[in-house]
C-alpha cells in the first residue's frame, strides 16, 4: 500500500533546495507526485506530496527535519492519502472589487466551490479599510460552459453590489 506526506517547507530563497529534497526522496524510494512553489520577496515556499512505502515515508519523515535544519528551513508535514492529480487545463482569471468585498468573500468562495472551481492562487489589495480587491486564479471543470459560468459570476457581483471580472485563459 502506498502511504503519501504532505510537506511544506519556508525559508530563504537559495538555489538547490528544491534539488536537495528531490535527491533526499530518491534516496528513500518517494514519489514526489505534485509540488508548488511561491517566492515572496527573498524568501519562498514549497509544498509537495510525496508518495512511498510505509517504511519510505517514516523514514522521510525522520530525515527530512535534519536537512531542513542544515538549510536552515522551516517545514511542517502532514500524512494524507488519495492523492489525486490537479488538472489545470482550463484556467480563469477572477476578480471582485468594491465596498464590502472583503465581507463577501467566503459567499464569493462558496460559490466556486459549488461548480467545482477550485482556486489556485488568490491576492487581495486593500485600497482602504472598505474598498478591497481580490483576484484569483480558477481551475475550471472541464464540463462547465465558461459563458454559463460568466453570466451566474457576474450576476453574483451584481447582487453584492461589487464590480469585478471572469476571464477564461488560453
Amino acid at each position: 500500500m502506498k502511504h503519501q506526506l504532505i510537506v511544506t517547507f519556508l525559508g530563504a530563497n537559495r538555489t538547490g533546495i528544491l534539488s536537495q529534497v528531490a535527491n533526499l526522496a530518491s534516496a528513500y524510494n518517494c514519489n514526489i507526485l505534485d509540488s508548488r512553489q511561491a517566492i515572496y520577496g527573498e524568501d519562498f515556499s514549497l509544498t509537495m506530496i510525496l508518495e512511498g512505502s510505509l517504511n519510505s515515508i517514516t523514514k522521510m519523515e525522520c530525515e527530512l527535519p535534519h536537512l531542513c535544519l542544515k538549510l536552515e528551513l522551516l517545514s511542517m508535514m502532514k500524512r494524507t492519502r488519495h492523492h489525486n492529480k490537479q488538472h489545470l487545463e482550463r484556467l480563469a482569471d477572477m476578480s471582485f472589487f468594491g465596498t464590502g468585498a472583503v465581507e463577501r468573500t467566503a459567499e464569493i468562495m462558496a460559490f466556486c466551490a459549488s461548480k467545482d472551481i477550485r482556486i489556485t492562487a488568490f491576492r487581495q489589495h486593500n485600497k482602504d479599510t472598505d474598498n478591497v480587491k481580490c483576484k484569483m486564479i480558477a481551475s475550471l471543470p472541464s464540463g462547465i460552459s465558461f459563458d454559463e459560468l460568466s453570466t451566474d459570476y457576474m450576476k453574483l457581483l451584481e447582487e453584492f453590489e461589487l464590480s469585478g471580472h471572469i476571464e477564461e485563459k488560453t
